[in-house]
This record gives C-alpha cells, sequence and structure tokens, in this order.
C-alpha cells in the first residue's frame, strides 16, 4: 500500500493558511485530508444545531475546491474519534499526521489518546499552533508565572508581537491523494438544516468600530467570533489587516488569547469561581426567573432584546452581552454557570475560554473582572447605547404595548440585594 500522510480537520475549516495543513503537503507522501464528526460532542445537541449546518457547508466548501483545484476529496467520519483511528490504521498505511492544536480540556484529552495510539504504531505525530498568535506559555511574567489581569498581559502580547506573525501562506503544492469520497448529507449525520444562518465576517467598518462598537443599533460589529471559532479564517490573515486605528478592535482578540491562556494555566475555572471567595455566595437561582431571562421577558428592554436575538439568530451584541450576563449574576442573583450553560447552547460563536471568561467577568468571580459592587442599570445602558430604541424596538416588538412585562425586579432593591449578598459573603 501507498504511504500517506493525513491533516486531520478540526477547528481550522479552510485550506488557506492553515499552518498543520501547508506543513502536511511538504510531506514527501501525499495528503489525505480528514474530518471527524464527534459523537462525544455531537450527542449534546439539539439536531438542528445551526453550528452543525455551519461545519457542514464548510467543509462542503473545503470538498468541493479538493475536487476542482487538486482532483481530491475530504474523507469525513463520524464517531468516537479513537475508534475511527484505529480503523484508519486498518486502512492505510500512514507515515505521518498533522493537526493543528486544540487547548480546550475535553480537546486535549481527546487528542492525547489518538496521538499515543498513533505513536505506539509508528507514526509521526506533528501538532501545529494556529489559532492563536501566542500560545499559554509564550506571556509570562518575569517570575515565569500566567498572567492574572489582562492589562500588562495585553502589553506583553504587543511587545512581543511583530508583523512576520501574521505572514500568511498559501497552498503552494496539490500533494494530495486522489481518493474521491462520497461526501454525506447532513441527515445521514443524524441532523437537520438549521434555519439559523452564520453571517458572514465584515473588517469594512473597522475605521468606525472604536466609536460605534457599544451601539447595537449600528451593527458595527465584525461578525467575525464564528469564523475564528471554526478557523473558516485564520487569526493571522485578519491581524495582517489591520492598521494602527485598530487598535480597539486587536484588543479584542487579545481578550480572547488572554481567557485561552487562563483557561490553560487554571483548568478549575471551567467548573469553578476563579477567586475561591466567592464560593460562599448563596445564588438565589430561581428557576422561574431563570426561564424569563432565558426567554427575554424580565421586563428589562435591552435585557430582553438581547436574549431575543440570542434565540432567533444565536448571536447578541457584545455590550448587551454584558447586560444581560450582569443582570442574571447580580439583579437575579442567579449562578453564572446557568447562564454560561445556556450561551454555550445557544452561540454560535461559542469558545468555552471566552465565554468562561466573560461570564465570570460580570459575575465578578473571575480573574480581573468587575467589582462585586459594580451592577449595571439596565436603563441607563439603554438610554446610553440605545438612545433611539431602535435594537429595542427590532427585537421587543410588543415593546410599545400593554403586553410587554413588568419588571422582573425593581432595580435598586435589586442592586442593593446584590451588593449586600457579595459583601456577606465575602466576609465570612
Amino acid at each position: 500500500m501507498t504511504k500517506i500522510t493525513i491533516h486531520w480537520f478540526r477547528r481550522d475549516l479552510r485550506l488557506t493558511d492553515n499552518r498543520a495543513l501547508n506543513a502536511a503537503l511538504m510531506s514527501q507522501s501525499p495528503v489525505l485530508p480528514l474530518f471527524i464528526f464527534d459523537d462525544k460532542i455531537l450527542d449534546e445537541l439539539p439536531k438542528e444545531d445551526a453550528r452543525v449546518t455551519f461545519i457542514h457547508q464548510q467543509l462542503e466548501q473545503i470538498n468541493k475546491l479538493l475536487k476542482e483545484k487538486h482532483g481530491s476529496s475530504l474523507l469525513i467520519k463520524k464517531g468516537n474519534p479513537l475508534s475511527i483511528w484505529k480503523d484508519l490504521l486498518e486502512q492505510y498505511t500512514i507515515e505521518s499526521v498533522h493537526f493543528n492544536r486544540d487547548y480546550e480540556p475535553y480537546a486535549l484529552d481527546r487528542d492525547g489518546d489518538v496521538e499515543e495510539l498513533l505513536m505506539a504504531n509508528n507514526i509521526n505525530v506533528i501538532t501545529h499552533q494556529d489559532h492563536v498568535i501566542f500560545e499559554a506559555d509564550k506571556i509570562l511574567k518575569k517570575d515565569n508565572t500566567p498572567y492574572t489581569i489582562y492589562t500588562p498581559y495585553k502589553k506583553q502580547w504587543l511587545n512581543h508581537f511583530n508583523r512576520q506573525m501574521v505572514e500568511t501562506v498559501t497552498i503552494s503544492s496539490s500533494n494530495f491523494t486522489h481518493h474521491q469520497f462520497d461526501f454525506p448529507n447532513l441527515e445521514t449525520l443524524g441532523f437537520k438544516k438549521s434555519s439559523i444562518q452564520v453571517p458572514d465576517y465584515k473588517l469594512d467598518q473597522l475605521d468606525r468600530y472604536a466609536a460605534e462598537r457599544d451601539f447595537p443599533a449600528l451593527e458595527s460589529t465584525s461578525m467575525l467570533g464564528t469564523h475564528l471559532r471554526f478557523g473558516t479564517v485564520s487569526i493571522r490573515q485578519i491581524i495582517s489587516q489591520l492598521n494602527q486605528q485598530h487598535e480597539v478592535f486587536l484588543s479584542e482578540l487579545i481578550w480572547r488569547e488572554f481567557f485561552m491562556q487562563i483557561m490553560v494555566h487554571h483548568p478549575r475555572v471551567i467548573t469553578n469561581n476563579f477567586k475561591p471567595a466567592y464560593d460562599a455566595i448563596p445564588w438565589r437561582n430561581n428557576e422561574q426567573e431563570f426561564k424569563r431571562w432565558c426567554e427575554g421577558t424580565t421586563g428589562f428592554p435591552m435585557v430582553d432584546a438581547g436574549m431575543r436575538e440570542l434565540k432567533q439568530t444565536g448571536l447578541m451584541h457584545n455590550r448587551v452581552r454584558m447586560v444581560c450576563a450582569s443582570f442574571l449574576c447580580k439583579h437575579l442573583l442567579i449562578d453564572w454557570r446557568w447562564g454560561e450553560a445556556y450561551f454555550a447552547k445557544k452561540l454560535l460563536d461559542f469558545e468555552l475560554a471566552s465565554n468562561n471568561g466573560n461570564w465570570q467577568w460580570a459575575a465578578g468571580t473571575g480573574c480581573d473582572a468587575a467589582p462585586y459592587f459594580r451592577v449595571f442599570n439596565p436603563m441607563e445602558q439603554q438610554k446610553k447605547f440605545d438612545p433611539d430604541l431602535k435594537y429595542i424596538r427590532k427585537w421587543v416588538t410588543e415593546f410599545d404595548s400593554l403586553s410587554y412585562p413588568t419588571p422582573i425586579v425593581d432595580h435598586r432593591t435589586a442592586r442593593l440585594r446584590a451588593i449586600d449578598t457579595y459583601k456577606t459573603a465575602l466576609k465570612s
């Protein structure tokens, strides 16, 4: 049998500027491109999950390009990744395997098991840094410990950064196998096409981003999150297009890497408060109030608009995410983990590290978090960032009618309750 190299696609759904794929194509043996639909992840998702539809669409595009430009195709498998790799070992003579590193705990465990299996069969496993500029051990304090405050981390990130790091590489080789595999439809994989579409990302509004990003009605954000999450564009390609005017936008991309290195160095944050002192908070966790928050019927228009936008589109404006998260944790005293899990189910751009980091920031329990006594006033946020009520009326269609619910809590009372609850818990 002819020896082959395998490139394992995961969170890098593109042929352009893909570190592992580019390296694989430099191998002497031809490259078989592989994607595995992982049952452990899929089993927890609804049958019309928009993210699965999006992944399927991107794979279809990759497969089309492989056929048209390289006379090749994508091998799609579904099941337990380790079992699939065992089967591949019987079907092919594999010389080496390339994939881009993923830093989430489940991925690290899965990849470790696969790597162990392949190496036991004398197969070279080469992993690559691809979806961050700096991995977790690259930006450290002078004493080699990780940063837990964003501003000094960002400063060091910028100090270490140079433009060569974002030079992009396109495929210079057609060194693919010439297999022609059947491409499965969504139904074969056990899913249905979602009605929710992932919007294309846009960078044409970046000159206005710093001034307009907090105003949800202006739609001045980039819609980039989902594309970075699934790697349909490389982080290098995005940063290479930025200039000094885009400093605020770059800061948001650095926040993403900050939270990622927090997750790697402090994996306990996934289930626990970063600051253990906050373990003493007696969350109210009222299920009826949580349901009203999820459905966007709290009687606080900015919160309700955001939650309805999320339910209908799988996305929510960043400023509004902050308001909604703060409201759940502070006004309703519901554990941030409830909100984080709900966002994880609904958000197209869900990334574990960022979702966790931002929720703990809002709850006051995380590293470099908002202080516990900072309680966003949703009405003030509305006046400031949606003064003409354009965003609110778009999503809360009954806003001007008598059917719009009365507020679930009194802001002033809820604010004082939150501050008192936190203060008492932190003293204990």
